[in-house]
């Protein structure tokens, strides 16, 4: 009897060596079929400029694209600034993030275009005291006339394109005309930035956590005429899912200082740090390619200025921040919210006003 447990173990034994090794067999395997991505060449123009500074370790990080998307760094700056784009690009090597496979420094527009896949258009022309919003314009169009041409010749076919630089909406435009080979789908600017802005100011005012708020929405133009609309956004609080509306039960916040506060809060922020809001802005550019690239959760939408198709009574033939969802690397406007009148008067303002920057753009390029 006792012979026999001896074998019985025996075999136990066996079988057990026997299945830990065929496991790290196995283990050994899968990880030689692991195979890492193909590197993403990332453009950011303005790179040493602060939003730059602020947004390029957020992309090195995986924080844009994913914790196991490898990335290629291809900045762009003016000639002035190419000692300062020289130091950040130390910092980047300094730093050895694990995902960044290669730096260039650039200030030749040619080689910071080449390749690329997906590009931030962080650099333009600021308005300066005592500017006119004509010379802005102008400024900006002869920058954005240049970078869409050569993103049209070098960048990678597919390339996904984000305007930040302001006027944003109007720059967008002016490089999705001279970047025809581009899909229109391709060119966005950035309202991400009053998207978050709105969900911050509502997740303080119910004292929630701005995780817990979604759905609001930014229609328009990147500027004071924006209109950041809750009418369609809910919250999620300990007696369940509800509507921003009841929850905060304050129509007069709700449509006047809520709208007011994130329509100037980029103004209040330089008041307060006497320098532009950066590190939120450079945040949201990732919050806008992240789901841009890799969808947006189910049941969410973010806003995105894009290319009007004539959603919602907007005029086609400019850039208007909508309600999107994303998947699969592709934006849909999201269609069949009702509109009130309120809602209606404030999006045709901010459609006006987009309307009247393309005309004084489009008067730049006869000019140029």
């Amino acid at each position: 009897m006792e012979q026999e447990y001896i074998i019985l173990l025996q075999k136990i034994l066996v079988v057990l060596f026997s299945v830990t090794l065929f496991w790290k067999i196995i283990k050994h395997m899968c990880g030689l079929l692991i195979i890492e991505k193909e590197p993403v060449t990332v453009l950011v123009s303005g790179a040493a400029g602060q939003i730059g500074y602020a947004l390029l370790p957020m992309i090195a990080r995986g924080v844009m694209l994913g914790p196991d998307q490898p990335v290629i760094i291809h900045m762009l700056d003016i000639e002035p600034a190419a000692e300062a784009l020289n130091g950040v690009k130390m910092e980047l090597i300094d730093a050895a993030f694990p995902l960044l496979k290669d730096v260039v420094a650039t200030t030749d527009v040619v080689e910071a275009c080449q390749g690329v896949n997906i590009a931030v258009m962080v650099g333009g022309f600021p308005r300066k005291e005592g500017m006119e919003r004509k010379d802005v314009l102008s400024n900006n169009v002869s920058i954005y006339k240049a970078q869409a041409s050569a993103l049209e010749q070098h960048a990678a076919p597919d390339c996904k394109v984000l305007v930040v630089a302001n006027p944003a909406n109007t720059n967008a435009l002016i490089l999705k005309e001279f970047a025809p080979s581009i899909p229109e789908k391709n060119i966005t600017c950035l309202t991400r930035l009053d998207h978050n802005r709105a969900l911050g100011q509502i997740s303080e005012k119910l004292n929630v956590h701005v995780s817990d708020v979604r759905n609001v929405i930014i229609w328009g133009n990147h500027s004071s005429t924006q209109y950041p609309d809750i009418n369609h956004a809910s919250v999620k609080t300990t007696n369940g899912e509800e509507s921003v509306r009841d929850a905060i039960a304050n129509d007069n916040w709700l449509n006047t200082e809520f709208i007011t506060t994130v329509q100037q809060r980029g103004a209040t922020i330089i008041k307060a740090r006497k320098l532009s809001s950066a590190l939120s802005a450079a945040s949201a550019a990732c919050d806008h390619i992240r789901d841009w690239v890799l969808g947006t959760p189910k049941g969410t939408w973010v806003s995105m200025g894009v290319y009007s198709d004539g959603s919602y009574g907007i005029q086609p033939g400019i850039i208007y921040s909508f309600p999107v969802t994303c998947e699969k690397g592709q934006w849909s406007i999201v269609n069949g919210l009702k509109i009130d009148e309120l809602s209606r008067e404030k999006m045709d303002a901010t459609a006006k006003e987009l309307m009247e920057e393309k005309t004084l753009a489009y008067s730049c390029l006869i000019d140029d």
